[in-house]
């Protein structure tokens, strides 16, 4: 078993995938109204049926019993996998030679902590991004406003890499031909691949882009 402790730093801003809190129509119509919220407007937008609209478009980063903003050890496991399910069809990349990838990345890389909690760079906050999303439907095009939380340029996440075995073969039955993969070798192709697309919400508009570094143990 090998351990790599690891640091992302956000060179984008990153947005969050979690649902937001269904009482978002309260914060929202309390944030354009300082000097209180009127009963009658919640109640008026929740006939409307607005309310489960926008929680279902807004989303938001978990918070640990500190406050703490983070995201989940399975969330860097799932940027492992479509990294791996990118780069397998660029020929010439480790990931194109790793047989059933899916398979030996939840059987043999694991994250840890569980909660990988985001330090925010001095004076950074988390804030918000809002941005439309167009769909075509039977009726038309529809138009609608999704927003999430942002963490910061800068932000940075502490973990490690654990690895249960640091090769593995290339799926090839004769032994002569046989091939070994380097794992971390791969881990750092798809880290590499997070440059260009990260983390988080909307990653293909170049959200939650990172640069990495290998931290001493």
């Amino acid at each position: 078993m090998e351990r790599h402790r690891l640091r992302i730093t956000l060179t984008e801003e990153m947005l969050g995938t979690k649902s937001a809190d269904p009482d978002i129509v309260r914060e929202y119509i309390a944030s354009k109204r300082p000097e209180g919220i009127d009963e009658s407007e919640v109640e008026a937008v929740e006939r409307l049926g607005l309310e489960e609209e926008l929680a279902r478009a807004t989303t938001v980063f978990s918070r640990n019993a500190a406050g703490e903003p983070f995201i989940y050890d399975y969330q860097v496991i799932g940027f492992f996998k479509d990294a791996c399910g990118a780069l397998r069809r660029a020929p010439g990349t480790l990931s194109s030679g790793l047989k059933a990838y899916k398979k030996i990345i939840d059987g043999l890389i694991f994250v840890q902590p569980r909660e990988v909690v985001a330090r925010l760079p001095e004076g950074g906050a988390v804030g918000w991004c809002q941005r439309p999303l167009r769909a075509q439907t039977p009726q038309g095009e529809r138009v609608a406003l999704a927003r999430s939380e942002s963490l910061p340029i800068g932000t940075t996440f502490d973990l490690e890499i654990v690895l249960i075995s640091a090769t593995v073969k290339d799926g090839k039955d004769d032994e002569k031909k046989e091939k070994r993969i380097d794992l971390l070798e791969v881990i750092e192709e798809w880290l590499a691949y997070g440059q260009l697309h990260g983390l988080g919400q909307w990653r293909n508009s170049g959200k939650g882009r990172f640069a990495y570094e290998w931290l001493k143990a």
